[in-house]
């Protein structure tokens, strides 16, 4: 049976709703304590309750002796009736208490105003959620404003700390190509989607958002863990899959993206995803077969959402195009990526400076200097801390910095420091740098665009990059 608005005995009235206890048009305090024994007994009038069983659920957890418990009932007694302190409440001599007043529950209705008070952030969160799913820049900061007006009036709600979560994590992702990345964000969103899953243990969203953040933290065994459990809740959830290949590496990257496809086929992430993993095992024409059927599955779509367009699938195309030596069919296609960038995607500005960058070492490769800095500069002006950028930058403007800064991909910073020499001619040196770095990298993705890095020219001059490729590709097994 669900619990009533209210009770009423005698001339009194008692609310569940606003705790409230009514004598007639007059109101009583009572404290939280008094509220919730007078609760218990009331709500149970008849039955004899043990001490222990009161003491459990009005003190909720907090140890205390028979004696605060009689304190209470007689504080009860004395607001009830003084004149008559039995009249209520009897004492089982050695048992516990019995409520002997017949009681009447109210099952009042809601009013619309009520109903609205209740719906209304559930009502905002729909929108919220539609924001975040946009995966739209300027979207994402008022998803995060729309979870956290929803947890102001229902705190208890799992749904909305696992939306505020998604907030967070993905107003992270907006900045992680920075100097200075919004780690803050990151911790709430950590916060947030423990929350959730503590308030429902079997809410598939909340295990995934737990999971997305927690490989945004590199804690990479959990954050697979995570996103096992919320594909194990909710299977047919496609976005559950794409989040579980996104942390995931190898055939198990390669698995989560196919079973995502197979629900959602025209999803551009997955498809881009899969690609990678067969990148790194230089099984090239299967990663270019995948990235064109996610292109081919966009383009027969009318909707052009930032969601749902083909953002770094263009650009992988590119490259591809690149390390079979199409020049011409990669410089179109990155072209294409380019005109992605005003969609709002919040992967966009990343996506543009690696092209700008791959198109810079295109140049290069072409001895046209001018159109390779101007290339490397568009790169630098989206991401300044771009460090394969600055390579190319300073391999073509003698009076930049000849050094390149540290990042915190170390394969990247192999790379750039490696771009030198492989332009001089020295792929053997260039290896060497790149072999050391993955050789003491974590396991992961890392190092996966290596066969097609275009500074290096790797499908060129394989011989030297034998080693380094052979490792990747046991790293992707």
């Amino acid at each position: 049976m669900s619990e009533p608005s209210g009770y009423a005995f005698g001339l009194f009235k008692l609310e569940t709703r606003s705790k409230r206890l009514a004598r007639g048009s007059a109101d009583l305090t009572l404290t939280p304590r008094q509220f919730d024994l007078l609760h218990l007994l009331v709500s149970r009038a008849g039955e004899m309750l043990s001490k222990d069983l009161l003491i459990r659920d009005a003190w909720r957890g907090i140890s205390v002796t028979d004696n605060n418990l009689v304190q209470v009932v007689n504080q009860l007694r004395r607001i009830l009736d003084a004149g008559n302190p039995s009249r209520y409440i009897q004492t089982e001599i050695l048992e516990g208490y019995r409520f002997t007043e017949p009681v009447t529950r109210i099952a009042e209705r809601a009013s619309d105003r009520e109903l609205e008070a209740l719906i209304a952030p559930h009502r905002a969160v729909i929108g919220g959620c539609t924001a975040l799913e946009s995966l739209e820049r300027e979207k994402i900061a008022a998803a995060r404003a729309t979870f956290e007006r929803a947890l102001a009036s229902q705190e208890d709600t799992a749904a909305f700390h696992a939306g505020l979560a998604n907030a967070c994590v993905l107003q992270f992702e907006t900045t992680r190509a920075d100097p200075a990345p919004d780690v803050d964000a990151l911790s709430v969103a950590a916060a947030h989607a423990r929350e959730a899953c503590r308030l429902n243990p079997t809410y598939g969203e909340a295990w995934a958002a737990l999971g997305l953040v927690l490989g945004r933290m590199n804690e990479d065994t959990d954050a697979r863990a995570a996103l096992h459990r919320s594909v194990t809740l909710e299977p047919n959830d496609w976005r559950h899959q794409v989040r579980l290949s996104f942390v995931s590496w190898n055939q198990q990257r390669l698995g989560a993206a196919y079973r995502a496809l197979r629900i959602r086929p025209d999803a551009p992430f997955a498809h881009w995803l899969a690609a990678t993993v067969f990148v790194a095992r230089q099984a090239l024409p299967m990663a270019e077969e995948i990235v064109d059927e996610g292109i081919d599955a966009r383009h027969e779509k009318a909707d052009v959402s930032a969601r749902f367009a083909a953002i770094g699938l263009h650009l992988l195309k590119g490259l591809l195009c690149l390390a079979r030596g199409d020049t011409d069919k990669a410089l179109a296609a990155f072209d294409r990526e380019l005109a992605l960038e005003t969609a709002g995607h919040l992967y966009s500005r990343e996506c543009a400076a690696n092209t700008w960058y791959a198109i810079g070492a295109c140049e290069l490769r072409r001895g046209n200097k001018p159109a390779a800095r101007t290339a490397f500069d568009e790169a630098i002006s989206r991401v300044p801390c771009h460090v394969k950028a600055l390579a190319g930058r300073a391999l073509v403007a003698p009076r930049s910095r000849r050094d390149v800064p540290s990042s915190t991909n170390t394969i990247e910073t192999a790379v750039a420091r490696a771009s030198a020499l492989a332009m001089a001619g020295d792929a053997p040196g260039a290896a060497r740098i790149v072999d050391a770095a993955l050789a003491s990298a974590p396991q992961g993705s890392l190092g996966w665009t290596l066969p097609l890095e275009p500074l290096l020219s790797v499908q060129r001059d394989r011989d030297a990059w034998t080693g380094v490729l052979a490792r990747l590709r046991n790293r992707a097994a």
